[in-house]
């Protein structure tokens, strides 16, 4: 598992080991959750998103890739909305 540092606002830092706390939960659980719902995922699963496209559908390898990433693009944009 891989380690980082980040600089937080100290306010927000607060909040987040407030929640944290609060929720039972580990800072670093919470930013994993979030980052994940923010569609910030790796590649492994994109992959895996390609290849239940591909299965499910007739397109090829190429027309399948084109549209999990035209899919996540949009899904994305209206998250920001």
């Amino acid at each position: 598992m891989a380690r980082l540092t980040i600089t937080l606002d100290d306010n927000l830092h607060q909040a987040l080991k407030e929640a944290a706390a609060r929720q039972g939960r580990t800072i670093g659980t919470i930013i994993e959750e979030s980052l994940q719902f923010r569609g910030i995922k790796p590649m492994s699963s994109a992959r895996e998103l390609v290849a239940q496209s591909k299965l499910a559908s007739y397109l090829s390898e190429s027309d399948a890739t084109d549209l999990a990433v035209a899919e996540t693009r949009a899904h994305r944009q209206s998250q920001q909305k």
